[in-house]
């Protein structure tokens, strides 16, 4: 099976959706978050994304809709993530725990 990708609105804003049930939470880029309500965490948390650890220490309710429907999660805010096949700039990695 090859990855999932999809549009979600978030605020009108179309951002290119990676859905990846490899991961286990749920990542937007800092530009997404501007959009949503975050907070930061009382401790900083490290994952590994990417092939590089990443220092996480904000975290934002991401609330999209895709094809009509509305969802809400929570998920972690990340300076940048990969790019899809085509070089397209992933925004939103879209976690198991969400799905």
């Amino acid at each position: 099976m090859g990855r999932v990708y999809e549009s979600l609105d978030v605020k009108g804003r179309p951002c290119w959706t990676l859905f990846d049930t490899g991961s286990r939470n749920t990542y937007v880029v800092r530009e997404v978050a501007k959009l949503l309500a975050t907070t930061k965490v009382d401790q900083p948390r490290r994952t590994g994304l990417g092939g590089a650890v990443r220092e996480l220490t904000e975290s934002a309710i991401l609330v999209a809709s895709v094809n009509g429907r509305s969802l809400d999660t929570h998920a972690f805010v990340i300076d940048e993530l990969a790019s899809d096949e085509q070089g397209k700039p992933i925004e939103i990695l879209f976690g198991a725990l969400a799905m």
